[in-house]
């Protein structure tokens, strides 16, 4: 996930275009004050100086769900679809697809409400569906515990590896990640995804063979 405001619009020429992109991003993505206040806050001095005073209405919890779907550019988009692509399969077999579904906006809810009360006072907006992606990676993590994944390790070497060991690197590298000031990257917004994810996952599988064992004795 993203906090940022350079989501792309594709009307208006220079300032203009600049200026459509920045208030579709703070209509649209989720601040962080605002989630954890509940209300709207003003757009800020410096933008109001060069784009002028914005028109929108915002509803704070709207925005925690049209975040998920919000990129800054197609390099973060792809990255995206690529990680849902390859794991995602695997949780929406195990689960279904109107499950799937669910707790795939359950995750980015998670993860965004759990960046917003680590950063409360936060104004800058936060767009991308990573931290609902990282959900999906713990939950295929607990799901799929003996899979593997195919996985390219520079500079040229392909190799299928154990997918405790990709989704464990990838987790350790969030964490370690959290640190960097100069990043924008949402990294706590990952972790608060993933621990949902596997969380959730766990409370399936121990559900999985009760229902079975109930279906069986009605039989």
């Amino acid at each position: 996930m993203t906090p940022m405001a350079n989501f792309a619009t594709w009307y208006g020429d220079d300032q203009v275009r600049e200026c459509n992109a920045v208030e579709f991003t703070l209509e649209h993505g989720a601040i962080p004050k605002e989630l954890t206040t509940g209300s709207q806050q003003p757009v800020p001095a410096q933008i109001v100086r060069e784009c002028g005073e914005a028109t929108f209405d915002k509803i704070p919890w709207v925005s925690a769900f049209t975040s998920m779907f919000l990129h800054s550019n197609w390099l973060h988009l792809l990255g995206n679809l690529v990680a849902l692509f390859v794991i995602g399969m695997g949780v929406e077999d195990r689960l279904g697809r109107l499950r799937y579904l669910l707790s795939y906006l359950f995750f980015g809810l998670v993860a965004v409400y759990g960046f917003a009360y680590t950063s409360p006072d936060s104004g800058v907006p936060l767009i991308g569906a990573s931290g609902a992606i990282a959900g999906v990676l713990g939950a295929y993590l607990i799901l799929n515990p003996r899979g593997r994944v195919v996985s390219f390790v520079p500079p040229i070497i392909v190799i299928r590896l154990p997918v405790w060991v990709v989704l464990g690197y990838w987790f350790v590298l969030q964490w370690l990640s959290l640190g960097d000031k100069e990043s924008n990257v949402a990294y706590v917004a990952h972790i608060y995804g993933f621990v949902a994810g596997v969380a959730f996952a766990v409370l399936a599988r121990r559900a999985g063979p009760a229902r079975r064992v109930a279906a069986l004795s009605r039989g």
